[in-house]
């Protein structure tokens, strides 16, 4: 009789995913009462064999190796569920880490009166060059001359009369001149908070203050938020 499979005793427990400990407690024990049903069913075999037709030494291997095979296979399903388990933990951390941090990209950002780090940088081409800043409509509500050279400055939000903006959200771009023409305009990245990190289809996706969404891989830079 060939033994291909294991049957389990009739109170024996199948473990529910994401039951930690106990459920791997369970798991022993319906892997010890399949090895216990096992060894029964293979004495009763040999019990019950014809003596004139013996079963051949080479069919109890057979079946022994079968059984550990299907044991084996349960022990490794239950290795990789705990290190599926282990892989959400870290990429938990992983998420959780980008947040309250300040991420360097080309979105809308809210101004509250603190500074804005902006990071312009006009084309090569380009003989001049202006910051034009919008609003959430796409109005513009300011415009300034450049450097050339760029680098890293801060926006202050203070209009050319001097007055303050108002608080609302806003976004930059570098409008590029050469002789005279404007030859294209560049969004223009800034520093702003993430507030919170999520995978979507296998990607980390960031959302930043003011609701901006942008994959984690067209961030820039990264700092401590202040």
């Amino acid at each position: 009789m060939d033994v291909t499979q294991t049957t389990p005793l009739p109170n024996a427990q199948t473990p529910s995913a994401g039951s930690g400990a106990a459920s791997d407690e369970v798991q022993k024990t319906v892997i010890s009462s399949d090895f216990e049903t096992f060894l029964k069913m293979l004495t009763a075999q040999m019990e019950n064999q014809d003596p004139l037709n013996p079963i051949e030494s080479t069919d109890y291997a057979t079946q022994l190796a079968t059984f550990s095979g299907v044991e084996q296979q349960v022990q490794t399903n239950d290795l990789l569920k705990s290190l599926g388990s282990q892989m959400g933990v870290m990429g938990m951390a992983h998420l959780s880490g980008w947040v309250g941090m300040e991420g360097r990209a080309a979105v809308s950002v809210p101004f509250d009166g603190s500074p804005i780090t902006l990071d312009p940088v006009p084309r090569s081409v380009a003989d001049k060059a202006f910051l034009v800043v919008r609003d959430a409509t796409g109005a513009e509500v300011q415009r300034s001359e450049l450097n050339l050279s760029g680098g890293a400055m801060d926006w202050v939000g203070v209009a050319s009369d001097g007055n303050p903006l108002p608080y609302a959200t806003y976004s930059f771009e570098v409008e590029n001149h050469s002789q005279g023409a404007v030859i294209g305009s560049d969004p223009v990245p800034v520093y702003a908070e993430i507030q919170e990190a999520r995978m979507e289809d296998g990607r980390t996706v960031l959302i930043f203050e003011g609701g901006a969404k942008l994959a984690a891989d067209e961030v820039t830079a990264i700092r401590k938020g202040g």
